[in-house]
């Protein structure tokens, strides 16, 4: 009996290896949720590639891993009913992080390795994690954790992120869901030709970070971030040279700062308002910079808006927006700056420069008043050829006259996030050092009276602003110019 039941388990294992198709079980995992499975995990996705690759398959079961490890031509597959549950550091069951060398680590230590992860790949190609399943970061890093490292912070000694993919080709992330997903839910530097598709990322810090990127799309994604960024694009030194990210198109997404988990489980209960809540970012990390980019058809609620910042001397050009809503917006809606942070090698002297930005069709509702929109470039560097395109906002309101005057503070070398800068001198549009700044069809109003101007340009030239429908008390201008040189209103 025991020999006919051998013999049926031999024959359908090798029925399925035939398809392309490998069982964990069959390697040894448990999913029980006690055994640690990730080195049967493993082995099931070496022994795919020793096949030429296939599908790792994971049925429903609660899979206790530490570092999973995925190669060429494999795709991962969580079925109904998968999870992948992040073992605690006690267990010693994460990979340890990459030597980085001598080279000077001017990037977060969150982008510098990726060796510590749950799921990691380098230099891989052809690579898909797939299906309904979860993957549960419980055992990963903890935010106040990471905090305390710094810079060393994703060098800590455990796992630090859920995913993490470096110079990989053909990637594919479809139909799964993170929960607490570490330092980074998904993060991904060097990649290219890559496509990440109906996720849902309910987490404690950042949710999707594209860095040194090209070629990839985002779409249908669910992003709930109450503690920092959700989907945010950056250009570090990670992989030790400026690298441009570029060509990237995000679509149909929607962004949340609820608490983390209830996003998930339906309740929806909004996260006090943080350093970051939410929000779609271009930056910190700005060496190479950004070109073209899109976002659009996405939806912003308990969070804040949209924040470009290039501060490290890349560029910032061909950036489109559009077709976005946004209800209960921290901080503020719309952010355009540059800065001279520099965090880079000394030798590199030019300046951060952006260019090109369009942002049109956004209605936001309950906007923060400290911000309106902000463009702000640098005086010996403006920001050139912005247009802002039917735009409907709708403020708390609250604001002092006597902020119009105020002498708000110039980037510089600061950390680039405005709640530092406090409340700017306009209620709905601040611009400074702006060459090109073309507004039309904006409509500003609010609930609590407002003494600010709707709109204060400053060091603004060769700009054009037209048809703005601005609520006003009594006595208080729309529009107030200082140092403007050729302005059409």
């Amino acid at each position: 009996m025991r020999q006919l039941q051998a013999a049926a388990f031999l024959s359908s294992a090798i029925l399925s290896y035939a398809g392309g198709v490998f069982n964990v079980t069959d390697f040894g995992a448990k999913g029980d949720g006690k055994t640690l499975d990730s080195p049967a995990i493993n082995a099931t996705i070496e022994a795919a590639v020793a096949e030429g690759g296939g599908q790792v398959f994971l049925p429903a079961g609660t899979f206790l891993s530490g570092s999973i490890r995925l190669k060429s031509n494999i795709e991962l597959h969580l079925s109904p009913g998968c999870v992948i549950l992040a073992a605690p550091g006690e267990l010693n069951a994460y990979d340890e992080s990459e030597e980085w060398g001598d080279f000077p680590q001017y990037q977060d230590g969150g982008h510098t390795f990726f060796h510590n992860s749950l799921i990691w790949a380098e230099g891989q190609e052809n690579i898909s994690i797939t299906g309904s399943g979860m993957i549960d970061g419980e055992g990963l890093t903890k935010k106040d954790t990471e905090r305390a490292g710094n810079l060393q912070g994703g060098s800590i000694g455990t796992g630090d992120k859920a995913i993490a993919l470096k110079q990989c080709r053909r990637v594919t992330l479809r139909d799964f869901t993170v929960y607490r997903g570490g330092h980074f839910a998904v993060i991904m530097t060097g990649c290219d030709l890559s496509t990440l598709d109906n996720l849902t990322i309910d987490t404690n810090r950042d949710g999707i970070d594209i860095d040194c990127c090209k070629y990839m799309t985002v779409t249908n994604c669910k992003v709930n971030t109450p503690h920092d960024d959700a989907i945010v694009l950056k250009s570090s030194y990670a992989l030790k040279k400026p690298v441009l990210c570029e060509h990237i198109a995000v679509t149909n997404c929607n962004v949340t700062g609820y608490k983390c988990g209830s996003l998930l489980d339906g309740s929806y209960i909004p996260e006090k308002v943080n350093w970051v809540c939410g929000r779609f970012k271009l930056g910190t990390e700005s060496n190479g910079g950004y070109r073209n980019i899109t976002l659009s058809n996405s939806t912003f609620n308990y969070s804040s808006g949209l924040a470009f910042e290039e501060v490290d001397q890349g560029i910032m050009e061909n950036i489109t927006v559009s077709n976005i809503t946004m209800s209960h917006v921290h901080h503020y809606p719309i952010y355009i700056t540059t800065g001279c942070r520099n965090r880079g090698p000394k030798e590199v002297t030019r300046k951060s420069s952006a260019r090109d930005i369009q942002i049109s069709n956004v209605v936001a509702d309950d906007c923060d008043s400290l911000c309106s929109i902000i463009v702000t470039g640098m005086p010996d560097e403006p920001v050139r050829n912005v247009w802002l395109n039917n735009i409907r906002l709708q403020f708390r309101g609250g604001g002092a006259k006597e902020l119009v005057n105020k002498d708000y503070r110039e980037q510089g070398t600061n950390y680039p996030e405005p709640k530092f800068a406090g409340e700017t001198p306009a209620y709905g549009l601040y611009a400074r050092h702006v060459v090109g700044l073309h507004a039309n069809n904006l409509t500003f109003s609010y609930d609590k009276p407002e003494y600010r101007p709707a709109v204060v340009l400053d060091d603004v030239k060769d700009s054009k602003i037209d048809d703005i429908d601005a609520q006003l008390e009594p006595g208080i201008e729309k529009i107030v110019m200082f140092n403007c040189e050729n302005v059409e209103i």
